[in-house]
């Protein structure tokens, strides 16, 4: 996964784009970056003043209907303008295979250079972006990226460490069949030619698995107790989404379970705000703890999992709404 070097300017606004904007709050497919995007947005005014929130869902290859479903509501009261963003190839964005670019070489420049193409398309000169698990690692190299267009960013239950994450769910799917864990680092160091990276995350997240299937896997260690989890799946049933595995695949073949975030971490300039939940597992305390030290993150944890609006969403709501105005 590499990081993007070109940048956008925003695009004159004038009433013919505000009228443009009054469409998006039932949402739209924008042709931004060479891919279909599909945007909603609430309480844009088309002025350059405006600093939306924009969510970046998590997944990889998940969506934003679930949230605006279930929180949008609290969120849009806040006073700001909210962008919701299915990212390329996921949700109701058009399919990985028909962008421009291709299926074969989506990474993390691709996503971020999608989120700047936004920015510019709406004429706004910053945003805040609200990055949720993988949407978190988006959230921030954007920030990295593009200081003066990131007013701060907000991030909840962020992934940045991935090869620490893969090594987390063989953890947790070892404690869970009862047996040690068999970290199969050494024996892929051994095994890769000299010159050559070594596929340790990757090879951490196939034992895993095989352990233990990713959904139970994952359900294990994101959720506080079985009636959130139920509640995201009766959501997500309604939306009748399905898909993200073309995301997902075409991540990992760019390296996604080796990548380490945590260096491009030192170079933010923008203020970081961190929700986690103590019962995900999968970011707490670890994956927080790199946001925090390194990215100078101002942590609040809350008795919540990975989508704490779902736990205790008036903590949620008070936690974020501090963090967008602290």
């Amino acid at each position: 996964m590499c990081v993007m070097t070109d940048d956008f300017h925003a695009l004159p606004t004038d009433d013919s784009h505000a009228d443009d904007l009054d469409g998006l709050e039932d949402g739209q497919l924008l042709h931004l970056n060479g891919a279909d995007l599909y945007v909603e947005a609430v309480g844009l005014t088309g002025e350059d003043s405006d600093t939306p929130v924009v969510f970046l869902h998590g997944g990889p290859g998940y969506n934003s209907l679930s949230f605006r479903a279930l929180f949008g509501e609290r969120l849009e009261g806040m006073g700001r303008p909210v962008v919701y963003l299915d990212q390329r190839g996921s949700g109701r964005s058009g399919a990985l295979e028909d962008t421009e670019q291709g299926a074969d070489t989506l990474d993390l420049d691709t996503l971020v250079a999608d989120l700047e193409a936004l920015r510019a398309e709406l004429g706004v000169n910053q945003l805040i972006p609200l990055g949720h698990g993988f949407g978190a690692l988006i959230a921030l190299e954007y920030a990295r990226r593009h200081p003066t267009r990131t007013a701060r960013a907000v991030v909840v239950n962020p992934w940045v460490h991935f090869p620490e994450l893969a090594y987390t769910l063989l953890e947790e799917a070892s404690a869970q069949r009862g047996v040690e864990v068999e970290d199969p680092a050494e024996r892929v160091r051994a095994e890769t030619p000299s010159g050559q990276y070594a596929p340790i995350g990757e090879a951490r997240v196939e034992a895993a698995f095989e352990l233990l299937n990713a959904r139970d896997l994952l359900n294990t260690m994101q959720f506080r107790d079985p009636a959130s989890r139920m509640h995201l799946e009766f959501t997500d049933a309604e939306g009748q989404l399905t898909g993200g595995g073309a995301v997902q695949e075409a991540l990992v073949n760019q390296g996604l379970w080796e990548f380490e975030y945590p260096p491009f971490l030192q170079e933010l300039r923008r203020p970081v705000f961190v929700i986690a939940g103590v019962h995900d597992r999968t970011s707490y305390p670890g994956q927080v703890g790199w946001v925090a030290d390194l990215g100078g993150g101002e942590v609040t944890v809350l008795d919540a999992g990975h989508y704490p609006w779902l736990d205790d969403e008036d903590a949620f709501a008070e936690a974020l709404e501090e963090a967008l105005t602290r």
